[in-house]
């Protein structure tokens, strides 16, 4: 990268990346044309771009993919973790092939530019990566003109002029905006998404919707739930009203601080209730929030399909998905807040428990989607105890 006055567009180049400071990365635009700013963040995923790139946490974000084959099975209806994509586009390495899978309804490439999201291809993803790592994610804008014209003096000053993610609410942006029975179960081969008929007798969970991926709602139905989905803005009132048996947190975009206006009184009220809470990514650090810890905003952020977490309870290592660039301070953690997992990246809080309350919650997605599936026991847990 050079500065923006030294900076010519190179022939061929239909799309760029523009950095706050006039830096720019220049490659081959694919998906939709024009313009988005937005933090610039990586995911060391293999599998999942499309569950990515429809991954409400992305809200505000550009992913930087670390594999370098994205879009060499196409999309399709099922690998969606919400109705829209949320990521504002993506950077590759190799251009997007023709799609080579039995699933595929339509080219990678296609349905961004269907889904109004900007493609970068061409482009060293682990140089870029490395960047990320040292200096901390940045704000860019990603632009894509098929004529190569673009005006990088105001790219730059329009990554420069975004006040970024801190302080940002964006889980109001893609909650749900009203309430609903959530009826789908998990995906399986040859069946689809499988439909949840059972009746009264089940557990209720009413699940606050920060920017949910659906996996997790088919998953807390696996694991044995009747599941109420309600918006982020959803009153204590309004969740009582459904009479839950336990109370689901969920992940989400935007800095917890910002959504915890709203939310934290609702959870504080919640756990003087005595009801049950997990929580999960955003939701993690709702309850940590509520039970007066503080969250801070991470350097670079965790975001992959890999990350080992370790159970400090009994030393167990899980292979977690994880989606987050802020975290709660482990510092602050008040006397009732038990941690119960820890990042062995980099030593981060990953799990908390509350001594005097029936509450817990990870800061990873147990729910995958893409990623393993080491810790589908905490919806068990979660669920079991509610009967």
């Amino acid at each position: 990268m050079a500065a923006a006055k030294t900076l010519i567009v190179p022939k061929g180049a239909t799309g760029v990346l523009v950095f706050a400071d006039g830096s720019a990365v220049f490659g081959r635009g694919f998906g939709a044309t024009g313009e988005a700013v937005g933090e610039l963040c990586f995911n060391t995923a293999m599998t999942g771009y499309q569950e990515v790139m429809t991954d409400p946490s992305y809200a505000g974000q550009i992913v930087n993919f670390t594999f370098p084959h994205i879009g060499n099975v196409g999309t399709n209806l099922d690998d969606v973790e919400a109705d829209l994509p949320h990521a504002l586009g993506c950077v590759v390495r190799q251009d997007v092939t023709e799609p080579s899978n039995f699933r595929n309804v339509e080219p990678f490439d296609q349905w961004m530019k269907e889904q109004g999201r900007i493609g970068l291809a061409g482009v060293d993803t682990r140089a870029l990566t490395r960047l990320i790592r040292v200096k901390g994610a940045p704000n860019v804008v990603i632009a894509h003109d098929p004529e190569g014209r673009f005006d990088l003096e105001a790219l730059a000053a329009k990554a420069a002029s975004w006040p970024g993610l801190e302080g940002m609410d964006l889980a109001i942006e893609v909650s749900a905006k009203e309430s609903r029975l959530w009826k789908d179960g998990v995906w399986k081969l040859g069946f689809g998404y499988g439909r949840d008929e059972a009746g009264e007798e089940r557990p209720h969970v009413v699940a606050i919707d920060y920017g949910a991926k659906n996996n997790i709602f088919r998953n807390l139905v696996k694991a044995g739930a009747r599941v109420t989905v309600l918006p982020a803005t959803a009153t204590y009132e309004q969740v009582m009203e459904q009479k839950p048996d336990g109370v689901f947190l969920s992940n989400g975009p935007g800095d917890p601080a910002a959504t915890g206006e709203y939310a934290v009184p609702v959870i504080r009220q919640v756990l003087d209730a005595d009801k049950p809470v997990f929580g999960i990514c955003l939701g993690h650090q709702m309850l940590a929030l509520a039970a007066g810890a503080r969250t801070i905003k991470m350097h670079q952020g965790h975001r992959g399909a890999n990350h080992p977490v370790k159970r400090l309870e009994d030393g167990l290592v899980e292979i977690t998905s994880m989606n987050h660039g802020f975290a709660v301070d482990s510092d602050t953690l008040p006397a009732n807040v038990k941690p119960t997992h820890v990042s062995l990246f980099d030593g981060s809080n990953c799990g908390i428990e509350l001594t005097d309350k029936k509450a817990f919650s990870v800061q990873y997605h147990p729910e995958a989607s893409p990623g393993p599936q080491d810790s589908f026991y905490l919806f068990q847990r979660f669920v079991e105890g509610l009967k």
